[in-house]
């Protein structure tokens, strides 16, 4: 009886996993689409460490970790003209929850392939882009009122 159960079983937990797969593939929601001055700046082919970015953009120290959880890890640094705060992810997913949930708030934020960066001045931030490619999505002071992310 354990047999037929595992195959009647077996087809729908493949078709789901796949399901999650392919979704999981088709990338962010449609909260921020790219205009055409981001289309050809592509994310970072691959994820950066935190230190890794820190070093990108010029950190005079390794940035200080001002937080891990369990998907993300959150540091702070300076470099000669910037203060940044810098985030890598373990998934796309967590990013996107993670700006989803910092963009209610309003703010601008370079975002690559599971990273994400906020420097003060907003110029350096620009610098950081034609460095490490990536697009910036800005949202309105307190996204709470139904405004979505645009990016630019």
């Amino acid at each position: 009886m354990y047999r037929p159960v595992r195959r009647l079983l077996g087809a729908p937990v493949c078709v789901a996993a796949a399901a999650l797969l392919l979704a999981g593939c088709g990338g962010g929601g449609d909260d921020a689409k790219p205009t055409a001055a981001t289309k050809s700046a592509a994310p970072s082919a691959r994820p950066m460490t935190l230190e890794a970015l820190g070093k990108a953009v010029g950190c005079e120290t390794a940035p200080k970790e001002a937080g891990k959880t369990l998907d993300y890890r959150q540091g702070l640094c300076d470099s000669a003209d910037a203060e940044y705060v810098l985030v890598t992810f373990d998934t796309t997913e967590g990013q996107r929850a993670w700006l989803d949930t910092a963009q209610m708030y309003g703010g601008v934020y370079l975002v690559g392939n599971r990273w994400v960066l906020s420097a003060d001045p907003r110029s350096a931030m620009e610098k950081a882009r034609t460095e490490l490619g990536g697009t910036i999505e800005e949202s309105a002071q307190n996204g709470l009122n139904g405004a979505s992310p645009e990016a630019s």
